[in-house]
């Protein structure tokens, strides 16, 4: 069995040789290892413009599907904010936590995050070798800065979804009989710890933040504020929680001359992308080359949608009288004749609204971090080492905009649950919600309570195992070292 392992290894090899004659011509395997032809000159880059050439190819992951769609089904439609909808069964079975190892949404997601991991090793472990002189000592610092951090927020995605997940921080350049052992455990490594998962983000955000600018052209490159930001939601969901660094991280982003906007919806008018609340933020310039295809997949009548609205939030906005952020968020429409819903009438039908250029071609911005959130984030940190009125002063500045009145909360535990749900209505349909559920260990609670159009229970069957994917069963059927998720 060793030796048809060793054939097939080979074979695969050779025809990968064959295949990869050029820089561009990187090869993921299936596990995202970047395998390519590596002749009897070592140096990858040769210059400077294939270099910034392999940077863009990192960044340009950030608008893959993964990006695009499934990153908010997974934030939104896996939690109480919304329903799967449309008709995809991969999606409905992330819905309503019924996931198992051959779901087609959790193994592309697997294949995509790995992926872009092999794409940013070869840019890190190469960029040094490259002989260009116009590729200055200082900028490649900031390119292997910029590398780490997109390799850790792929990290980040992945140790919140699966858990225990493999660490790859080589490509692999050279397949033989002869080096078979020494990269055997490169191409089909084991499942490391979340600690080790953990610490290599924090390693890798650390390389970021020493080498990032404070800005940038716009909030689609990495900047020191994005990379505080990422820093922050780590020490936030790492166990133990470290609410020190999660403060101490709050702190720079903020001080770091960002602001709000005057008015909640400037944020969602298309009229003000890259503004003073954002942090980083995906940039479209639309067309058959850059358009962002994922807006249509959340509004439009031409077929149904994905991630529709819950009864659950919106009895969430109209209890706490927050029409402001609900019409900024959420836009109901009259689809008579068009479908049917168990969950909404379809003359009185909502769509995700913050994401409103729709149209073909869309250059609709997303935006991933902002002020906002980081500011209700610096108010967990407040609240959890003890300072409630500290953390109210946050969430009042957030519920002002609102046009909101201060918050009841006067105790630890009801500002804890005033801060989630301050999280919850400022954030919604931005890809937070379920894993804000998971790291404060609320999402079997909240979940089980979740209600439907009726006012009753929905009844989601959620339990421990279910806090994380199943391991791709075709991932496991390659990797032998790869051990399932209990419950799976």
């Amino acid at each position: 069995m060793k030796k048809i392992f060793i054939v097939s290894i080979i074979a695969f090899a050779g025809f990968t040789f064959q295949s990869c004659n050029k820089f561009l011509d990187i090869k993921p395997v299936s596990n995202g290892i970047a395998v390519e032809n590596t002749s009897s000159d070592s140096v990858l880059y040769k210059s400077a413009e294939q270099v910034e050439a392999a940077l863009g190819g990192c960044y340009s992951d950030f608008k893959n599907e993964y990006y695009e769609l499934d990153y908010f089904v997974n934030g939104d439609a896996q939690s109480d904010d919304a329903y799967a909808g449309a008709d995809n069964p991969a999606n409905f079975q992330i819905d309503l936590f019924t996931i198992d190892a051959t779901n087609s949404n959790v193994s592309r997601d697997w294949r995509y995050l790995y992926s872009t991991i092999g794409k940013t090793n070869s840019v890190i472990n190469n960029v040094n070798t490259c002989p260009d002189p116009l590729l200055t000592p200082e900028r490649k610092k900031v390119i292997i800065a910029e590398a780490s951090f997109i390799r850790a927020y792929m990290y980040f995605q992945l140790v919140q979804l699966w858990g225990d997940v493999p660490l790859q921080l080589k490509e692999v350049t050279t397949i033989s009989a002869s080096n078979l052992l020494e990269i055997y455990p490169l191409l089909y490594p084991p499942r490391a710890a979340m600690a080790e998962v953990y610490n290599q983000i924090i390693a890798d955000l650390e390389t970021a933040l020493a080498g990032v600018p404070v800005t940038a052209i716009n909030k689609g490159y990495v900047t020191k504020g994005a990379v505080n930001s990422m820093l922050a939601y780590v020490y936030a969901t790492q166990e133990p929680h470290d609410w020190n660094k999660v403060s101490q991280y709050c702190d720079a982003v903020i001080g770091g001359g960002y602001s709000l906007m005057p008015e909640y919806n400037d944020l969602w008018n298309n009229l003000n992308e890259n503004c003073a609340e954002s942090i980083f933020e995906i940039n479209y310039t639309g067309g058959s080359t850059d358009g962002n295809w994922g807006t249509k997949m959340f509004r439009g009548v031409d077929w149904k949608k994905f991630n529709i609205p819950s009864n659950d939030l919106v009895k969430a906005f109209d209890e706490e009288q927050d029409t402001l952020r609900k019409n900024a968020s959420i836009i109901f429409l009259d689809m008579t004749g068009k479908w049917s819903d168990p969950d909404w009438p379809q003359n009185h039908y909502p769509f995700v609204n913050k994401y409103r250029n729709f149209n073909e071609g869309s250059d609709q911005n997303y935006i991933f971090i902002r002020l906002a959130d980081i500011l209700l984030l610096k108010a967990e940190a407040l609240n959890q080492n003890g300072d409630v009125a500290g953390a109210a002063t946050l969430v009042n500045q957030i519920r002002h905009r609102a046009k909101l009145q201060d918050t009841p909360a006067a105790t630890q535990d009801a500002m804890r649950l005033a801060i989630e749900k301050e999280r919850r209505l400022e954030l919604a349909f931005e890809a937070h919600r379920w894993f804000d559920l998971k790291r404060t260990g609320r999402a079997i609670d909240v979940m089980k309570n979740a209600v439907g159009p009726d006012g009753q229970k929905i009844g989601y069957d959620i339990n421990q195992n279910r806090l994380v994917w199943a391991i791709p069963q075709g991932e496991i059927d390659k990797n032998k070292q790869l051990v399932q998720n209990p419950g799976y």
